[in-house]
């Protein structure tokens, strides 16, 4: 009888307290916007981050409630803005040019040594940890691949000479490569302008990276000298080119000693440091 008598007062309570959890659910419930799930399934899909939010889901989300651009979707580009903005009725801003990553660095294997033998975890950040790295130049790639593998849109590779090379074609210009170098020489880039670029990241005296490079920039500003358009501007012991201003005459390229000047005529481009 007691067994009776406990289950039935268990029983009545639990469909009490259904019944006001029903209640409240319907009550309290929060409308759903279908622009969300709409716009969640024009995104690329890959919920890389480089939105800022922690996936498409959220980025559709804050896109609808006005908490994040139209154009935050950098893998997706100017189609996904574009698509984006007719959902919400609003006049697209997306740009027409592409962005890329691009490798500051051209000490690969055979021109810039290693100061000591690494057999720890292959990862750059790893690395890192022993000594600031094994690479004598303490501003040149690593070449352990951190950034191939944190690539989402496998854009990038290991070349033989231990250094990372982009896919134009795959790159999103998502920045993700930019967060995981533990060097910092990976820029995101316009794909599409012309002009010089010099590939060194080094900010070393000329006498250090001569040392540990056979090509790093010595900031020794010939090419500054020998720019006819004011293009070239040397900053930390190291040279920068401003492509709006080049016309990829050559001169710095015929006066660079160290090899470090190339043309990315109709490719990419890099401006003034900020």
């Amino acid at each position: 009888m007691d067994f009776v008598l406990s289950f039935g007062i268990i029983g009545g309570l639990g469909l009490i307290f259904g019944g006001l959890l029903a209640f409240a659910a319907q009550k309290y419930a929060v409308e759903e916007d279908v622009r969300v799930e709409t716009i969640c399934d024009l995104l690329p899909g890959a919920n890389c981050g480089a939105c800022g939010f922690p996936g498409c889901i959220s980025f559709a989300e804050k896109v609808v409630s006005g908490e994040a651009s139209v154009d935050c979707c950098i893998p997706g580009g100017k189609g996904v803005c574009d698509n984006v903005c007719e959902v919400l009725g609003v006049a697209s801003v997306a740009s027409e040019g592409k962005k890329v990553a691009e490798v500051f660095c051209i000490g690969s294997v055979d021109v810039a040594p290693n100061k000591f033998e690494y057999h720890g975890v292959q990862d750059c950040k790893a690395a890192m940890m022993y000594g600031g790295g094994f690479k004598a130049c303490t501003y040149g790639c690593l070449g352990l691949g951190t950034c191939v593998h944190v690539c989402p849109f496998d854009a990038i590779h290991m070349a033989d000479n231990g250094l990372p090379v982009v896919n134009d074609e795959k790159c999103t210009g998502c920045g993700i490569c930019v967060k995981a170098c533990s060097r910092s020489i990976i820029h995101i880039v316009d794909k599409d302008r012309v002009g010089m670029v010099v590939l060194c990241n080094s900010k070393d005296r000329g006498k250090i990276t001569r040392e540990v490079c056979e090509v790093g920039c010595i900031g020794c500003k010939a090419c500054l000298k020998a720019c006819p358009n004011e293009a070239i501007v040397v900053e930390n012991n190291l040279s920068y080119i401003d492509t709006d201003k080049c016309d990829e005459c050559g001169k710095c390229v015929e006066v660079c000693k160290r090899q470090g000047i190339k043309s990315i005529s109709k490719s990419k481009v890099i401006a003034f440091p900020n």
